[in-house]
C-alpha cells in the first residue's frame, strides 16, 4: 500500500507535511496493510514511526467514516521508556488533528481518534477516565501492559486490540524485560478473539532472525522484514583535551574537557551531552552551567522526577535550553526537536548504543547526525578509535535473546492464573509460544508450579504460595492474594532502595537519592539534583526532606548501578585495531634488520631480556604509524599520535600487544614486596569477570588465601601475597574448559554478586514482596525476607564455613538455578570463557608471559579501577594495588626497560645477601645461615678462622664421594648427611640434633639457606657443590616455590656471568662471593638459563631497579628554578611593551587576587616597559578583560541569603 491506497484525507495530510514517503514507509504500509506481522529496521530519522502508525490510523479513519468508531482499543503501542511513550503520544496528536482538519475541509464527518498514555506516571483520574471510555490507541510500557492484563478493566480494554506496535525492540529483546513482554504478548493473544498483528520497530537490530522470533513468537504466520539497514552518513569525530590522556583524569584535564564542551555548545544551537552515570551527569551539568549559564544547562536521568524530565525535554525542543546532560534516559527515539550536536563523554561500550545516542541529532530524513566522542582515558582512546572504525565498516552489535528466566515465568504464571482457571498443559503451550521460553522443558515448568503452589516454609511462617495445583485434574487456580501480589509487585526492574527527595513546603517530589548517600547525609548538607542545589532538612522513612539551597556550592550525590559491559563486536574491533598497530610498528623495522635475539617471539616466556630494540619503537616509526591511522581511520592527528605512543610503549614492555589471538600475562612487585598478576585479555568485562573470579577461586584453593582481584574490559588484576610463588606460565593452566563452569559456580557463591541477584530474582518471582498493604516494604525487611528464603532453600549458602565439607552442593530449585544463570551468563560470560580456554588448550590462542619491574602501560587502568570492577568485597581503601607505584607516562625506551632488571642491582643484592664476617663467631653464623660453603667462598682471609672453628669442633670439611668437599657447621651437619649419601666429615665432628626428618626436607632446607645468600642462581649452580642430580634439586626448588619462598625466571644478563666454581680464579675475581657461585649457562647467551631467587631478594632487586630508573629524572636546583620563574614571569632584563603585551601579561596572571593599587604600582610596571594605566582602561572598555572582586565563603552565603548587594562580588569591564 502506498499513499494512493490511503483515504484522501490521510494522504493529503501526509503530502502537506512531507515531500514524499520514504522507501521504508512504502514497504511497511504494504506489509501492515496486508495484515502481516512486520519488523521494521531502518536508520534513525527515516520515518519509522509513521511507517508503523499511519497505515493503522488510515484503517481507523475509514472505519470511522463507514460506521463510526466504537469506544474500543484497536492499536496498542509498547515502548521501553515512559518518556518515549509520552513523546509518541504527543507526536500522534499532530497527525490525528491534521487528518481531522482535512476531513472537515472535505466536508466529511468528523472522526475523532483518541490516543492516551497508560504508564506508571498516569494519574488515578486519568486511569478512571480511560476505564470509562477506552482510547482507540493505547500507548504504554511493558510493565503497564502486564498490569492491564492482570486486571478486569484492563483485560476488557485490551480484548479488542488488533495491532500491537513494539518500538525500540532491540532495547527489550536481550533482557528480562523483553522476556516479560514476550509472555505478556502471548497472554494478550490468548485474550483477544483474533491474535493481533505485531509490528516491531528499531533503528539498530541484529540479527534479524532473532528479532523476528522475539516479535512474533513460535508457530505463527510469517513475518515481513523491512530491513533498510542501519548504515547512513555520520559526522563522527574524536575530541581530546589539550593535555595527554592518562589512566586517571586529573582535575586540570577535566577543566579542559569542560571548556571544550562549552565551546562546542557555543557553536551549536542545541547540544546533548551523553554520559554513562547519573553522578557524572550532575557533575558535568554543574560545570557546564558555570560556563554556559544556569538557565542554559540541566541534567536528565532516571533519578529525576517526571516533571523535571518532561520540562527539560520541552525546553530543549523549544530551543530554550542550550545543553542537556543525559544518561541512557534519552538514548532511545524520543523526539526532542532540532538537536545540532551530540557529545558522548566516555566510551558507550557498544556500537548500537553510540548510534542510538548520536542519532538524537540530525533526527530527520536526509539529515546527517553529528557526534563527538570524548575518551576519558588511554584505554578509552583505543576503544573509541575502534568504535569509529566499526561504525565506518557498518558493523553492529548482535542482540542475544534472554532465554528461560524462571523468575519472570513465575510472576507471569501467577498473574495469568489469578485472572482465570487454567489447565496445566494449556498454560504450558501458551508460554512456550513466546521466543524466550521456546526451549523451556516441561520438568522445569512443573518445578516452578510446585514452588508456586507449595510456597516456602520459613521461621516467619509459610509464604510465596499463590496457586492451587489440582494435580488430579491437571488444573491451576489462584489463591486469595495472588492477583493483588502480582499487580503490586509486578515487573522485572530491580529495586535499588532509593530514597525519595521531597521539597518543602509543598511536598513536591523532585527525584531520588541512593540509599547509602541518603543514610550518610546529615541535616544541613547541600547536594545537587537536576542542576539545582538542595539543603537537607531531615531524613526519615525512606524520604529526604529538602529546601532550596539558593545556589550554594553542593556536593554531587552518588548512585549504585550496573555499568554495561562492552559488546563482543566492539571488543573484536579493539582487538583488530591493536593488531593493526602491532603489525604496523613491526613493519617499520624490516625483519632482516632486527637481530635474532631481539625479534618478537625469540624470548621464552618470563624472559627479562629484550624490548629495548623493539621494532618500530623509535619516535619516527610512531609518527609514521600515526600518519597511517589518520589516513585509514580518519582520526585527528593528536589522537592518532597519543594512541600510537601508548600502544608502542605497551608493546615495548610486553613484547607484543594483546589481541584476540594473543593473551599477555605480566607479573611485578609492589613497594611492599608483594606481587601482582595482570592478564591482558581484550574480550570485554563480562568474560574477564568470569576469568578473574575463577582464577581467584583456584588461587584460593591452592594457597588457602583469599585474594583481591578486579576486572575491566581489557585486563584482569590479581593481587598476591608473600606466600605465592609459581611459574607465570602456569596461570593459564589453572583452569580447564571441562571444569571451569564448576569452579566459577563455586566462586560465584562466595562473591558479593550472588546475594544481590538472589534478592532481585526472589522479588521478581514474588517470593519476596516489595509492597505490602499498599505501601512499599522497607529495604531491611526485603533483605531479611530474602535471606530467610535463602536459608530455607539453600542452607549451605549461609552456613558457617567451618561446618562445610568440600564444595557447596547446589540445590535443584528454580530460583537458585536462575540466580546462578544470571550471574554466570548475565553479569559474566561463562560460555565465552569456556570457549577461550578450549582455544588456548588447542594452541589457537598464544599466551605470552612477562616478568616486569613495574606495571606496563596497559596495566595502569585496572590498578586504579573503581569499586564496580572489584571481584571481592575488600573496600577501595584496603586494596593491595595501592602499594604499587608507577610512572604516569613512559616512552618506548623506558617501557622496554620494564622487562629488564638492572645488573648493578643484582650485583648489589648479591653482595648484601652474602654474610660479611669479621671473626670466627660471625663466620660460624654464616655457615649456619648458608647451610654450607664451597671451598673458595669464605675467601683466603678466612683460613685462620676456619681452623679455629675446626679445632673447637664447631665446623669441619664434609667430603663427598669423589674429590668434592664443602665447609659445614655442626648445627647443619645432620641435614647434610641426610641429603648427601656416602659423605663424611674431616675431621670428624658430632652432628647436632635437627628438626627435619626426611632427606627431601633436609635438602629443601639446605637449598633454602643457600638461596638466602646467593641471589639469582640456577639449579645447576645450587646442586654442583654437593654433586646433586638435577632432579633432586628441581624437586626441592619446586617445593620452595609452592611455599612462596622461591621464584623462577631469567634475571641476569648473559654477559654478567662469572666463571664456574672450580676454575682457577685470581684474588681479584673473588671480590664478591656471589660471583664465585655463578656457573656457565647451558643455554646460549641469547637465551639465558632459568634462574631461581629468594622472593625477598628478588623484591629488593626490583626495588633497586626502580630506584635507579627514578634517579634518572633528577630535580633541578633552587637557583635554576628561580631563574626559570623570572623568565616565565617576564621579570628578566628584556621586558615587553604595548597594549598587546599588557593583554598577554594579564592573561598569564588572570585569577590572581591583589589590591587594585598593587596592580598599578608594582605588578604590571615590573613586567612592562613604560606601563600606562590608560592601556588598562582601553582593554577594559573594549571588553577584552574584566575585573572581579572575590569574596570569602561566608560572604557568598550572606549574598545568597540577602540577595545581591552593590559592590560585592560584581564583575565589571569598566576601568578600575
Amino acid at each position: 500500500m502506498d499513499l494512493d491506497g490511503f483515504h484522501p484525507a490521510v494522504a493529503s495530510w501526509f503530502r502537506g507535511q512531507f515531500p514524499a514517503a520514504t522507501e521504508v514507509q512504502h514497504r511497511a504500509w504494504r506489509a501492515i496493510g496486508a495484515g502481516s506481522h512486520t519488523l521494521i529496521s531502518a536508520p534513525t530519522g527515516s520515518g519509522k514511526t509513521l511507517a508503523a502508525f499511519l497505515g493503522v490510523i488510515d484503517t481507523l479513519v475509514k472505519r470511522g467514516l463507514e460506521g463510526g468508531l466504537a469506544d474500543e482499543t484497536r492499536i496498542l503501542y509498547v515502548s521501553p521508556l515512559k518518556a518515549l511513550s509520552n513523546d509518541i503520544n504527543k507526536n500522534l496528536q499532530a497527525p490525528l488533528a491534521g487528518i481531522r482538519d482535512k476531513l472537515l475541509e472535505s466536508g466529511l464527518p468528523d472522526v475523532r481518534i483518541r490516543a492516551l498514555v497508560r504508564t506508571g506516571d498516569t494519574t488515578q483520574s486519568e486511569r478512571a477516565k480511560m476505564r470509562r471510555q477506552s482510547p482507540h490507541i493505547l500507548v504504554t510500557t511493558p510493565e503497564s501492559l502486564y498490569i492491564l492484563l492482570t486486571s478486569e478493566s484492563g483485560r476488557r480494554m485490551l480484548a479488542t486490540v488488533e495491532t500491537v506496535i513494539v518500538d525500540e525492540i532491540h532495547a527489550l529483546a536481550g533482557n528480562k524485560r523483553g522476556a516479560h513482554l514476550a509472555v505478556s504478548l502471548e497472554r494478550l493473544a490468548a485474550l483477544c478473539e483474533r491474535p493481533p498483528t505485531r509490528v516491531g520497530v528499531s533503528a539498530t537490530t541484529r540479527p534479524m532472525e532473532a528479532m523476528v522470533e522475539f516479535l512474533v513468537g513460535i508457530d505463527r504466520s510469517p513475518c515481513q522484514v523491512i530491513d533498510q539497514g542501519h548504515v547512513r552518513h555520520w559526522d563522527l569525530r574524536l575530541e581530546l583535551p589539550s593535555s595527554p590522556l592518562e589512566a586517571i583524569m586529573s582535575n586540570e584535564v577535566w577543566v579542559e574537557i569542560y571548556d571544550r564542551l562549552a565551546a562546542l555548545a557555543a557553536d551549536h544551537r542545541t547540544t546533548i551531552v551523553f554520559v554513562n552515570t547519573r553522578r557524572l551527569a550532575e557533575r558535568v551539568a554543574r560545570h557546564l552551567a558555570d560556563r554556559c549559564g544556569e538557565d542554559q544547562v540541566t541534567s536528565h536521568h532516571g533519578s529525576l522526577s517526571r516533571e523535571h524530565r518532561l520540562k527539560a525535554e520541552e525546553r530543549l525542543k523549544a530551543g530554550k535550553l542550550k545543553v542537556l546532560v543525559a544518561t541512557a534516559s534519552l538514548e532511545l527515539g524520543i523526539d526532542i526537536g532540532e538537536v545540532d550536536l551530540v557529545c558522548q563523554l566516555g566510551s558507550p561500550r557498544g556500537i548500537a548504543r553510540l548510534l542510538q545516542r548520536v542519532g538524537r541529532s540530525g533526527h530527520g530524513v536526509n539529515r546527517v547526525p553529528k557526534g563527538r566522542l570524548v575518551p576519558l582515558s588511554r584505554d578509552e582512546l583505543v576503544e573509541c578509535a575502534a568504535l569509529l572504525d566499526a561504525v565506518a565498516r557498518g558493523e553492529l552489535d548482535a542482540v542475544a535473546l534472554c532465554r528461560k528466566p524462571l523468575d519472570v515465568l513465575s510472576q507471569q504464571i501467577v498473574a495469568e492464573v489469578s485472572m482465570r482457571e487454567w489447565e496445566v498443559d494449556a498454560l504450558f503451550d501458551l508460554i512456550i509460544r513466546s521466543a524466550p521460553f521456546r526451549e523451556l522443558s516441561r520438568n522445569v515448568y512443573l518445578d516452578v508450579l510446585k514452588m508456586l503452589a507449595n510456597g516456602f516454609t520459613t521461621q516467619r511462617g509459610r509464604r510465596g504460595a499463590y496457586l492451587h495445583h489440582d494435580r488430579v485434574n491437571g488444573r491451576l487456580r489462584p489463591r486469595r492474594a495472588a492477583r493483588l501480589t502480582a499487580v503490586t509487585n509486578g515487573g522485572t526492574i530491580p529495586d535499588q532502595f532509593d530514597y525519595d527527595v521531597t521539597l518543602v513546603p509543598g511536598e513536591l517530589f523532585v527525584g531520588t537519592l541512593n540509599e547509602d548517600f541518603a543514610f550518610e547525609s546529615m541535616p544541613g548538607d547541600i547536594f545537587q539534583l537536576g542542576n539545582t542545589s538542595y539543603r537537607i532538612l531531615k531524613v526519615h522513612s525512606g524520604k529526604v526532606f529538602v529546601e532550596d539551597a539558593r545556589g550554594l556550592p553542593p556536593t554531587i550525590p552518588f548512585w549504585f548501578g550496573e555499568a554495561p559491559g562492552r559488546s563482543d563486536e566492539l571488543s573484536a574491533a579493539v582487538s583488530r585495531l591493536r593488531r593493526e598497530v602491532d603489525e604496523a610498528l613491526a613493519d617499520e623495522v624490516p625483519a632482516d634488520e632486527v637481530p635474532a635475539d631481539e625479534a618478537p617471539g625469540s624470548q621464552a616466556p618470563g624472559s627479562q631480556e629484550g624490548g629495548s630494540q623493539t621494532p618500530g619503537s623509535d619516535s619516527t616509526a610512531i609518527a609514521r604509524v600515526a600518519k597511517r591511522l589518520v589516513g585509514d581511520h580518519s582520526l585527528p592527528p593528536v589522537a592518532a599520535e597519543q594512541l600510537c605512543e601508548y600502544l608502542a610503549s605497551a608493546r615495548a614492555a610486553l613484547g607484543g600487544l594483546p589481541t584476540a589471538e594473543r593473551i599477555v600475562i605480566e607479573r611485578f612487585f609492589d613497594e611492599a614486596g608483594d606481587t601482582h598478576i595482570v592478564v591482558h585479555s581484550p574480550y570485554g568485562s563480562r568474560l574477564n569477570r568470569a576469568w578473574g573470579l575463577a582464577l581467584r577461586k583456584r588461587f584460593c584453593r591452592r594457597f588457602n588465601f583469599e585474594l583481591q582481584a578486579a576486572a575491566l574490559e581489557d585486563t584482569i588484576v590479581i593481587s598476591l601475597g608473600v606466600v605465592h610463588s609459581f611459574p607465570l606460565e602456569e596461570v593459564v593452566r589453572y583452569l580447564a574448559q571441562a571444569t571451569v563452569a564448576d569452579v566459577l559456580t563455586q566462586a560465584v557463591l562466595d562473591a558479593p554478586i550472588f546475594p544481590g541477584r538472589w534478592r532481585w530474582n526472589a522479588s521478581v518471582a514474588l517470593a519476596v514482596r516489595r509492597f505490602r498493604n499498599g505501601k512499599r516494604a522497607p529495604a531491611h525487611f526485603q533483605r531479611t525476607d530474602a535471606e530467610d528464603l535463602l536459608a530455607t532453600v539453600f542452607p549451605d549458602q549461609l552456613a558457617c564455613a567451618e561446618n562445610l565439607a568440600g564444595e557447596r552442593e547446589i540445590p535443584d530449585h528454580p530460583l537458585v538455578a536462575q540466580t546462578l544463570q544470571d550471574c554466570l551468563r548475565g553479569v559474566m560470560d561463562i560460555d565465552g570463557l569456556a570457549e577461550l580456554l578450549g582455544r588456548i588448550e588447542a594452541g589457537e590462542v598464544e599466551v605470552a608471559c612477562r616478568e616486569l619491574t613495574s606495571p606496563s602501560p596497559l596495566a595502569q587502568e585496572v590498578l586504579s579501577a573503581k569499586p564496580y570492577a572489584f571481584l571481592d568485597d575488600a573496600p577501595a581503601e584496603e586494596r593491595r594495588t595501592l602499594a604499587i607505584q608507577s610512572r604516569r607516562h613512559l616512552t618506548v625506551e623506558q617501557a622496554a626497560d620494564l622487562g629488564r632488571l638492572d645488573p648493578e642491582a643484582i650485583q648489589r643484592v648479591r653482595s648484601e645477601a652474602w654474610p660479611d664476617f669479621r671473626d670466627e663467631d660471625e663466620l660460624h653464623d654464616a655457615l649456619v645461615v648458608l647451610g654450607f660453603m664451597a671451598p673458595p667462598e669464605p675467601g683466603e682471609t678466612a683460613d685462620v678462622m676456619l681452623e679455629r672453628l675446626v679445632a673447637d669442633g664447631r665446623a669441619s670439611r664434609f667430603r663427598m664421594s669423589g674429590d668434592g668437599w664443602v665447609w659445614i657447621s655442626a648445627e647443619r651437619l645432620a641435614e647434610l648427611e641426610m641429603a648427601v649419601e656416602d659423605g663424611r666429615t674431616d675431621p670428624r665432628i658430632e652432628a647436632l640434633e635437627c628438626d627435619v626428618e626426611t632427606p627431601e626436607a633436609a635438602l629443601r632446607e639446605l637449598i633454602r639457606s643457600r638461596m638466602e645468600g646467593l641471589g639469582p642462581v640456577t639449579a645447576a649452580e645450587l646442586g654442583r657443590p654437593l654433586g646433586l642430580n638435577d632432579r633432586d634439586v628441581a624437586s626441592a626448588l619446586m617445593a620452595l616455590e609452592a611455599e612462596g619462598f622461591a621464584m623462577r625466571g631469567r634475571f641476569s644478563e648473559p654477559a654478567a656471568q662469572s666463571p664456574p666454581v672450580g676454575q682457577s680464579q685470581s684474588p681479584a675475581d673473588i671480590e664478591s662471593p656471589s660471583r664465585s657461585t655463578s656457573t656457565t649457562r647451558s643455554a646460549s647467551p641469547a637465551e639465558p638459563a632459568e634462574e631461581w631467587c629468594d622472593r625477598r631478594l628478588l623484591a629488593r632487586i626490583h626495588r633497586y631497579t626502580l630506584k635507579r630508573l627514578r634517579s634518572e629524572i633528577e630535580p633541578v636546583s633552587i637557583a635554576v628554578y628561580q631563574r626559570f620563574l623570572f623568565r616565565w614571569q617576564g621579570l628578566g632584563r628584556e621586558r615587553r611593551q604595548g597594549g598587546e603585551a599588557l593583554a598577554a601579561v594579564i592573561g598569564e596572571l588572570q585569577g590572581l587576587a591583589l589590591q587594585a593599587a598593587a596592580w598599578e604600582r608594582e605588578i604590571l610596571p615590573a613586567r612592562l616597559t613604560d606601563y600606562s594605566p590608560v592601556e588598562m582602561d582601553e582593554l577594559a572598555v573594549s571588553g577584552r578583560i574584566t575585573w572581579y572582586r572575590p569574596m570569602t565563603r561566608q560572604q557568598w552565603i550572606q549574598a545568597a541569603e540577602n540577595g545581591p548587594q552593590r559592590g560585592r562580588g560584581t564583575v565589571a569591564n569598566s576601568p578600575i
